[in-house]
């Protein structure tokens, strides 16, 4: 499985990213401490000692830390500027965390059948069947493809009524996060 510290390879991605963090399902609350060192980030300093082989894929990087740290709005400006599966893809993310379901899903349809969705699907199953699932989180199980709407749909029920489903969408949220990472910075750096 991918997790959090695989990423922390780049001295600046080790700063600001706590490998123990699991954010909320909702928009949480800025990491105000990683504000001046997000603002003064750059691809060239993200990626460095790497060079930027794809900017568009760095600075989908950048939207991933915001989102992280829980700034939203920072996020945001960043994806959906981005004419890309991937600015697409933290766009839906963002969204889905506002939280702004409808708006989720349509960032979503905009994505399409994204390279990461299978191994997601793979570790959703994983981390659902550890879990113990129930009735409305059964389909993590047995999906053969990632459905990031029905996760949509499933996030949007744990975040009202904060039960069982919360903690496990936290966790495929960050394992989501984690490949989606992995997979941008592994293309910006070529």
């Amino acid at each position: 499985m991918t997790d959090v510290k695989s990423l922390l390879s780049g001295a600046v991605i080790r700063e600001i990213v706590d490998p123990e963090r699991l954010n909320e399902l909702g928009p949480g609350k800025p990491v105000e401490v990683q504000r001046a060192r997000l603002e003064g980030l750059t691809p060239k300093r993200l990626l460095a000692p790497r060079p930027v082989k794809n900017r568009a894929m760095a600075e989908a990087c950048l939207a991933g830390l915001w989102l992280w740290c829980d700034f939203l709005d920072q996020s945001h400006r960043i994806s959906q500027d981005l004419a890309t599966l991937e600015g697409s893809y933290w766009h839906a993310i963002m969204h889905r965390r506002e939280p702004d379901y409808d708006n989720a899903k349509y960032w979503f349809r905009r994505v399409g059948q994204h390279p990461v969705y299978g191994l997601l699907a793979s570790e959703a199953r994983q981390i659902a069947t550890s879990s113990g699932i129930a009735n409305e989180a059964a389909f993590l199980a047995t999906q053969a493809t990632w459905d990031p709407y029905r996760f949509v749909d499933l996030c949007q029920l744990a975040a009202s009524e904060r039960g069982p489903y919360d903690q496990l969408c936290r966790l495929i949220q960050r394992r989501e996060w984690c490949l989606l990472f992995d997979y941008c910075s592994q293309q910006a750096a070529g």
